[in-house]
């Protein structure tokens, strides 16, 4: 395999011509069939696996969604909160100001106007007054309206909390269903390669190999890496820098690192580093601004499967770097070795 070496970019393995999966030491004569767990085929077995585990990541998908809603609606809730205390501040202060211009007005004897005009000694000073008086009526008029607005904040506040709260609640128990779809499909799939011996695990790892070079050579073949020749922005260099560094660090569903990830947790990570934040899944992600395959460039994010339930960053040279599933490691892999949805570009 090539090494790339592109400006600016981590070294890796290149894939745009990639070399085929190790061939068997006898080819004219290959060893008898392992023996297959509960009569199927090892291919079928890992089919089976692979299956379940993009099963947990459809859930898992939903989980991390679930979770970011769940933290802006526990945001919310509480820059609402700080509304209310700010909104009970001034209706306490408005009252105080209200109730001092009612004392104001008792020590007048709140006579009517003409009373106080034939009784004062001098009629510039009552019609001064006067003046003050229906100053100090508008402006307790408008205290009053005020007040008014302020308790009708006060009321859509808590409505609006309330919805908040539904909502969260709604969320909390989305987020437990996916919790539960996740440990179900991981735990069905572990449970079917622990029933395999340590030979077959190993032609296991073989046949997913063997499956990613098939569809790489595959997607090479239509012509698809042609004209593919972007450079990366720096921001993208930046991306891609922190995405190759995480190799090697194991998939943990939900995960944001820095010890473990999951895909999206991958890919939104290393675009936080590069100085852009992004969302936090890869069906969100598919929303950023999309971009033709011919114009793929190191940093933007390749989104696969018809559900977009997983994500990788294009790094150059027909390559990708991922965070595949659990039990295994951040890794590179050809971009085509699953099927593409679409290419988006977090910087565009």
């Amino acid at each position: 395999m090539a090494i790339l070496t592109a400006p600016g970019l981590a070294t890796g393995i290149a894939y745009a011509a990639p070399a085929a999966p190790v061939a068997p030491a006898s080819p004219a004569a290959p060893a008898a069939p392992l023996p297959e767990p509960g009569g199927k085929s090892l291919e079928q077995v890992r089919k089976e696996i692979e299956e379940l585990y993009r099963q947990a990541g459809t859930a898992t998908d939903a989980y991390n969604l679930a979770e970011a809603e769940t933290k802006a609606q526990s945001n919310k809730i509480v820059e609402i909160a700080n509304l209310v205390v700010a909104g009970k501040e001034k209706i306490t202060a408005l009252k105080n100001r209200a109730g001092a211009a009612a004392r104001a007005q008792y020590r007048t004897g709140g006579m009517p106007p003409g009373a106080q005009l034939a009784l004062s000694d001098d009629p510039n000073h009552y019609l001064d007054g006067a003046g003050r008086l229906r100053q100090g009526e508008k402006a307790t008029s408008g205290m009053l309206s005020e007040l008014d607005r302020t308790q009708a904040d006060l009321q859509r506040y808590a409505e609006e909390a309330g919805q908040r709260w539904a909502t969260l609640e709604a969320n909390r128990v989305k987020s437990e269903e996916s919790k539960k779809q996740i440990e179900e499909k991981i735990k069905a799939a572990e449970e079917l390669e622990s029933k395999l011996e340590a030979e077959e695990k190993a032609r296991l790892i073989q046949l997913e190999q063997e499956a990613q070079y098939k569809a790489q050579t595959a997607w090479l073949s239509t012509g698809a890496m042609k004209d593919v020749n972007g450079a990366a922005t720096e921001a993208g260099k930046r991306a891609v820098q922190f995405a190759t560094a995480q190799i090697g660090k194991p998939y943990k569903w939900g995960a944001v690192g820095p010890a473990s990830f999951d895909c999206s947790g991958l890919t939104s990570q290393a675009w936080l580093a590069a100085g852009r934040g992004i969302p936090r899944t890869s069906q969100e992600q598919l929303r950023l601004p999309k971009v033709e395959l011919k114009d793929m460039r190191p940093g933007d994010l390749i989104i696969y499967f018809d559900d977009a339930t997983h994500v990788g960053m294009y790094v150059g040279d027909g390559a990708m770097v991922h965070a595949p599933r659990p039990g295994r490691n951040v890794t590179l892999a050809g971009a085509g070795s699953m099927p593409i949805k679409a290419v988006v570009r977090p910087d565009a």
